[in-house]
Order: structure tokens, then sequence, then C-alpha cells
């Protein structure tokens, strides 16, 4: 590889890091902007669910813009935007109008910087000739860790949610800024498939595999956005947790995520993919389960991380079993099972949002029994997950996801 390739990789991994960073220090702070703005449960819902419903705006418009302009150029942009409407959600005090509105330019940014640092590590891994977006999404979980104890660490100091906000996103300013210059331009990433070409490799890709592990895609995001979007919230109203302890809840749940993703390639290679699900499945529902009956908060915190190792496996292996029924190389069918992650996480936000105000004491214990029964569904599908192979498919190709949050 070329210095210039081994700068783009690295400027990859900032983004990614960035991005874990941003993203963790805004969600572990869910209970103190709802204090600061006065928000029913109902409402904070809402403006949770504004968050992936217009990143999913932002995906597609900067989908739009790579053609023309190259992903590099779009996340130089965007990812500067996302640390900035940290500070901007951090500045509204108890407006609420402009509380929407900052939450709303963070959740299209979001998308945009989803969209385009994935592009980047993907136009990474064509270079190197070999899969390495696992690592990228370590570091993203590495950096989400970090997010998540500065958010401890900045309520334990009792700093403002704009001092703490400022602070981070200076950080991610400051690491965007450096790095970006570095990314792959649009004449270095190389041209994807033309549209004659996608449609005809759509007509090859079979559907009912991938509704199939996209089922139990979509039950793995559903249970993260619910203990992203509200762990720090039920270990802060409902446990009550100190302000500084609510955030670790995320910051456990994201260790053992990291711990979990770094053995399962092994256990996949000894055992199958199937008793890896089932094993993910098992540990996921088990942890689900201590999030709700869960006494005090250093319980729950121990389940998050219990959760968080059974649920980390079943997205990779996912895309896996994508891979061994695309016969096209075009990532076709990883496409398509990506689709679910993102149903997941909206109906996540919609579903504990909708539960979580039927009563003031326990809501969130009630809305997170829906998660907890419904990672059933992974054993239903576990044999899904090792389909038989379609001719000419690639099952060890590089597959592209979105992070667990």
């Amino acid at each position: 590889m070329t210095e210039r390739d081994r700068r783009a990789r690295v400027s990859a991994y900032a983004a990614f890091a960035v991005q874990g960073l941003c993203f963790a220090s805004l969600v572990t702070q869910v209970p103190k902007m709802q204090k600061t703005h006065h928000l029913s449960d109902g409402t904070l819902s809402l403006v949770l669910l504004m968050v992936p419903l217009i990143a999913g705006v932002g995906s597609v418009v900067s989908g739009a813009l790579f053609k023309r302009y190259g992903s590099g150029l779009v996340l130089r942009v965007a990812q500067p935007a996302v640390a900035v409407t940290i500070v901007l959600i951090g500045a509204t005090g108890d407006n609420d109008i402009a509380l929407y509105g900052a939450v709303a330019l963070f959740g299209l940014f979001v998308g945009a910087v989803d969209a385009s640092m994935n592009a980047q590590a993907i136009a990474v891994e064509r270079r190197y000739g070999v899969s390495l977006i696992t690592g990228f999404y370590a570091v993203w979980s590495v950096a989400g860790i970090l997010g998540g104890l500065w958010a401890s660490a900045s309520n334990k100091m009792d700093l403002s949610l704009l001092t703490g906000f400022g602070i981070a996103a200076a950080v991610g300013v400051a690491g965007s800024l450096a790095t970006g210059p570095r990314l792959y331009r649009r004449e270095e990433e190389g041209d994807g498939p033309s549209a004659e070409e996608l449609k005809a490799a759509e007509r090859s890709v079979p559907w009912r595999p991938i509704l199939i592990v996209g089922a139990a895609m979509a039950v793995a995001y559903l249970a993260d956005s619910a203990i992203s979007s509200y762990g720090a919230k039920y270990l802060d109203d409902e446990l009550s947790a100190a302000d500084w302890v609510a955030p670790l809840g995320y910051v456990a749940y994201q260790i053992t995520m990291v711990i979990s993703r770094a053995v399962a390639d092994l256990g996949v290679r000894r055992s199958g993919p199937v008793q890896v699900v089932r094993l993910g499945g098992l540990i996921g529902i088990i942890g689900m389960i201590g999030v709700v009956a869960a006494p005090n908060a250093a319980v729950a915190i121990a389940a998050f991380a219990v959760a968080g190792l059974g649920l980390s496996v079943i997205a990779p292996v996912s895309f896996s079993a994508a891979g061994r029924v695309d016969p096209t190389g075009l990532g076709v069918a990883v496409a398509r099972v990506n689709i679910f992650n993102y149903v997941g996480f909206v109906l996540g936000a919609a579903v504990v949002g909708a539960i979580a105000p039927v009563s003031h004491t326990h809501g969130l214990r009630l809305a997170f029994i829906v998660p907890a029964a419904l990672i059933l569904v992974v054993f239903v599908t576990a044999k899904g997950f090792d389909p038989k192979p379609v001719k000419g498919a690639d099952p060890n190709a590089p597959a592209m996801e979105r992070p667990f949050a």
C-alpha cells in the first residue's frame, strides 16, 4: 500500500472516532436535556424519534452528492457540523423550539456522516483488498465509551450541557479538520456500478433469506435503540442513579460490544453462524431481562453490559449471511439487510417512547420488556444465518453496516 492509502485509512478511522464520540456525548445526556427543557416523556420520545428519521434523509441526500463531489468532501463538511450541532443543542437553554431545530440539524448531519464515513471505509477496503470494516467500528465503539465517560465526568463536575458538549465538540472538530484533508478525493474513490448493472443485480439476489436475517437485525437494533436512547434516562429516573452514574450504562454496553466482536469471528469459524447467533440471542435476552428486573442502578449497568455482549454479534453475522446469497459482488444483499437496522432503530425509539409515558415510576421498565421479548425472533430465524450459498456469491465479501449506538 502507498503512503496515500495509509493516510486515508487513518483519516477514516478518525472519522469513525469523531462520530462515536459526538453521538455518545449527546445520547448519554438525555436525562439532563429533559430536565433542562422540562420535557414530558411524550415530548422527549418525539424529539428522540426525530434523530433516526431525519438521519435517513441526510443519508439519502449525501449519497446523491457522492457522485459529483465524492464522499470525502461531504464528510469534511458534515462531520464538523455534527459537532457544532451538539453545541447548539447545549446552547438552547430552555427554548424548546430552538431545541427541536438543533436536534433536526443533528439528525441530518449524523445521517450524512454515517453514509460518507462508510463510503470512505469501503474505499479503503477496496484499495487494501482485505476486509477492514470491523476495525472501523471498533474505533467507533471505543470513542463512544470515551464519550460516555466524559458525560459521566462532566456531570460529576456539575458542568452545564453547553460546557460539556462544547469540550467534546472541540475535540471532534479538531480531529475532523486535522484528518479530513487526507480522506480519499472523488477521483480516488473509483466508480460504482451503473444503474443498469444494479437493476440486473437486484433481480439475481433472492429476497427470502434477506427477510429472515433482516427480521433478526431489526430486533437487535430495536433493542440497541432502546438502550442508547433511554438507558441513561432509565438509570436516572426509575433507578434513582446520580447524574454522573446515568451515562455508565451506555459505557458498559459499548465495552462488552467491543469485547464480543473481537472474538465473534473465531466463534463463527469454530461453531458456525447459527450457534453463535443463538448464543448471542440467549445472552441478549438474559441481559434485557436483567435490565427489566434490576432493583438498582448497579444491577442495571451490569445487565446492559450482558445485553451488549450478546446483541453485538447479530449484525456482523447478518451481513456475512447476506454475502452468501449475493452473486453480484455489488453489495445488493448487504444494502437490503442494511435497511433493517434503520427500521429497528426507528421502531426502538417509537415503541419505547410510546410505552414510557404510561407510568411515571415504571414506564421505561415496562417498555424494555418489548425488546426483551422480541429477541426471541433471533431464535426463530437462527437457521437463516447459514443460508445455502448462491452460485457465484462471496461469503467473505466485506460488508457495510451502521454501528450499534
